[in-house]
């Protein structure tokens, strides 16, 4: 017996063509902006000007070495990493016990507080922690910055994690009480191993938010202290613009952040996803 053929269902066909091309467009018009910045930054600042732009063209690197020779990036780099690593650090050692707080103890106010300060803009705080740091004389330095990206990855972690802690069983808990062991060691060897992925995801998406902040690092850094979205600014002058330098140096601030993406996105689908599950 011949097998029978499975009749093709032309509307089922004709809807997967459409869902394929909408996504394609969704995707073109999100990756434009990003493709067309790493084809510029491999250009001559006469290739990057001319209408219309060649897409076939012979690369160069002098838009990178440039900058690094003139404009001291790798320090802007190295600024970056260690704000974004200190405010990261910071916020999970206040944050990760404040939500442990917020979900056993049922704390709402704190939580509201909290919440409160994820949404008002960090302009707010702006100039208030000038003029205390200006007092403190702590202007441009690292330590006013990690301080200040804080107020940013702080309530991040913490309403990432309330979720993770709230679905920790009370017996875990109880049980290690009931063995001897404190509050403290309770949190340390049996809450923290289990919230992992947790830890993982609000860490990683801290540091991001971190690296990418602007506003703190434009008033309270100056060329000691500068950050990588600041620095950018130095490739624009009065009188021109660095087109090849500026698209040179957003790939670089771009890059570690993707690589970081790329390399973690299976840790934070699987956090976020489980977060939202056991919440």
């Amino acid at each position: 017996m011949t097998p029978t053929r499975k009749k093709l269902n032309p509307i089922k066909i004709l809807l997967e063509v459409i869902y394929f091309t909408v996504l394609a467009l969704i995707l073109l018009v999100f990756l434009a902006p990003l493709l067309w910045m790493l084809l510029n930054s491999f250009k001559t600042p006469l290739q990057i000007i001319k209408l219309p732009p060649d897409l076939i063209f012979t690369p160069t690197l002098d838009n990178f070495i440039n900058v690094f020779r003139y404009q001291n990036f790798a320090q802007y780099i190295w600024n970056s990493i260690l704000i974004a690593a200190g405010s990261t650090g910071l916020g999970l050692l206040i944050g990760l016990p404040a939500a442990h707080s917020i979900a056993r103890y049922k704390q709402r106010l704190f939580g509201v507080m909290i919440l409160i300060a994820r949404i008002v803009p960090g302009i707010t705080f702006l100039i208030p922690l000038y003029i205390i740091y200006r007092q403190l004389g702590l202007i441009d330095t690292y330590l006013s910055l990690i301080l200040s990206h804080a107020l940013v990855t702080l309530p991040f972690i913490v309403w990432v994690m309330v979720p993770f802690f709230e679905a920790i069983p009370h017996e875990l808990e109880e049980a290690a009480r009931v063995d001897g062991a404190s509050i403290l060691q309770t949190f340390i060897q049996i809450v923290l191993p289990i919230s992992g992925p947790g830890i993982v995801t609000s860490s990683i998406l801290a540091f991001v938010f971190s690296w990418n902040n602007f506003m703190f690092s434009i008033v309270l850094a100056t060329n000691k202290t500068k950050t990588v979205p600041v620095a950018i600014y130095n490739f624009i002058s009065y009188a021109q613009i660095d087109w090849g330098g500026l698209m040179a140096a957003a790939v670089l601030i771009t890059l570690p952040v993707l690589i970081l993406a790329l390399l973690t996105q299976r840790y934070i689908v699987a956090g976020l996803t489980a977060g939202a599950v056991k919440g």
